[in-house]
């Protein structure tokens, strides 16, 4: 199976001023491509070369997991903004969120803390178990829920390059920036 990078679903500036366009070019238009690529290369004559790209990051490890879980984490996380994203959740999320967290506001203070303490390069996801309870796991390098048996439901990107072309070394900012984008219509069709 041939990995593709899907295209985004907005322009490159839509996000501005949260995300501009340059890092939209960057982020997405190289290091996600260099991801795919990485993957198509290194997946050929696996016994993963024919799996769902969820199953390999589940089962795969070293670089092809690395390189599996970044194409997929860098997909998530780019879809699941929008430029006329933000606000809050409602439905069965929003109850959800009160439940575990207290507050959609404790949710999102929580969120972000634990973006920010995660040491070097990762991602912070809401995730969610098999009964619906939600959880905010902070995963290194290219750590996935997937791999903890749990469903992703929303992440934010706390690799440098993420950020540092808007934010420098800002990582608190640019993830409290991040709310304004959250198209919460997707990130609630995942719970």
């Amino acid at each position: 199976m041939t990995y593709t990078q899907p295209n985004l679903p907005y322009a490159d500036e839509a996000l501005a001023p949260v995300i501009s366009a340059d890092t939209i070019r960057f982020h997405y238009g190289k290091h996600e491509k260099a991801y795919i690529d990485n993957l198509n290369n290194l997946i050929k004559g696996t016994e993963f070369e024919n799996d769902e790209l969820e199953d390999v990051i589940r089962h795969s490890s070293g670089a092809l997991f690395n390189n599996a879980s970044q194409a997929w984490n860098h997909i998530f996380y780019f879809f699941s903004f929008s430029p006329d994203g933000g606000g809050e959740p409602s439905g069965e999320l929003a109850e959800a969120i009160k439940r575990d967290f207290g507050s959609f506001e404790k949710f999102q203070k929580e969120f972000v803390d634990q973006g920010v303490k995660i040491f070097g390069s990762g991602w912070i996801w809401l995730a969610r178990d098999e009964e619906g309870k939600l959880f905010i796991l902070p995963k290194s390098n290219a750590g996935n829920p997937l791999t903890d048996g749990l469903t992703p439901i929303l992440v934010f990107d706390v690799w440098e390059h993420a950020y540092y072309l808007d934010y420098q070394n800002r990582r608190a900012d640019a993830l409290n920036r991040l709310w304004d984008i959250v198209d919460w219509d997707i990130v609630e069709s995942r719970y």
